[in-house]
């Protein structure tokens, strides 16, 4: 699963890569611990141009009786994303793109406490997680904007924290998984796949990071171990 990650960035920074037009976030701090259940930026296209918005994280389908429901639903596996009836309909028409520098998760290891690893490209730049957004209309008839995170089996280096990761597109497969014209969604699940395990990193980081109300550049310090693979491996 994918349950933190990182977005150091300037809001500058997110219009720039997105080529966004407009953007619904008016002041962007850096996160060094993003948390289910708060809002997060967030890529969306009408079919001719990208804008920046902010989304709860955790999806809450239109026919949910409670918003409760998106604590447990952070994550949509990309192996049944097309039939669970919580993400089918979003899978089709309503994609977006999560921005990351990183994320977050824990290796187990039997005996032991389980230790949070910080994972990022190697060259340290921003990426884009593949999500899925819905929206849900209270009985008052306010509205809750909500996304997800999908996420796929893990490549050879996160094979040795743990046995999912995000999927991450290539920038350009983005436009792709953003184009709502897409009548098939089955073309898209050529970009389900991991990231290439040789074009990323890493490090072990605190486990303050296991507490939310701490997001501070301390989050993502490395203090133990640090994993990777050769970019050219024999």
């Amino acid at each position: 699963m994918c349950g933190r990650y990182t977005i150091t960035v300037t809001l500058e920074d997110l219009m720039a890569r997105y080529f966004a037009e407009n953007t619904g976030i008016p002041f962007l701090e850096p996160r060094y611990n993003v948390a289910p259940g708060q809002l997060v930026p967030a890529v969306l296209s009408d079919g001719r141009r990208n804008r920046l918005g902010l989304l709860r994280w955790g999806l809450v389908p239109p026919w949910a009786d409670d918003p409760k429901v998106g604590y447990k639903m952070i994550n949509a596996r990309a192996e049944t994303v097309e039939e669970r009836p919580s993400y089918r309909e979003a899978y089709r028409s309503k994609r977006c793109l999560l921005p990351a520098d990183g994320f977050y998760e824990w290796k187990k290891t039997p005996g032991e406490k389980s230790r949070p690893f910080r994972i990022r490209l190697k060259t340290g730049g921003l990426f884009s997680m593949a999500g899925l957004y819905e929206t849900w209309t209270a009985p008052d008839g306010s509205k809750l904007h909500t996304c997800a995170v999908l996420t796929t089996e893990p490549n050879g280096l996160m094979a040795g924290i743990h046995d999912r990761m995000p999927v991450i597109l290539r920038p350009e497969d983005e436009p792709l998984w953003l184009d709502r014209r897409l009548g098939d969604p089955g073309k898209l699940r050529k970009l389900l796949v991991p990231y290439p395990a040789d074009e990323m990193e890493a490090y072990e980081v605190s486990d303050r990071v296991g507490r939310a109300y701490n997001d501070d550049p301390g989050c993502i310090e490395r203090v133990g171990e640090q994993m990777s693979l050769p970019l050219d491996p024999a």
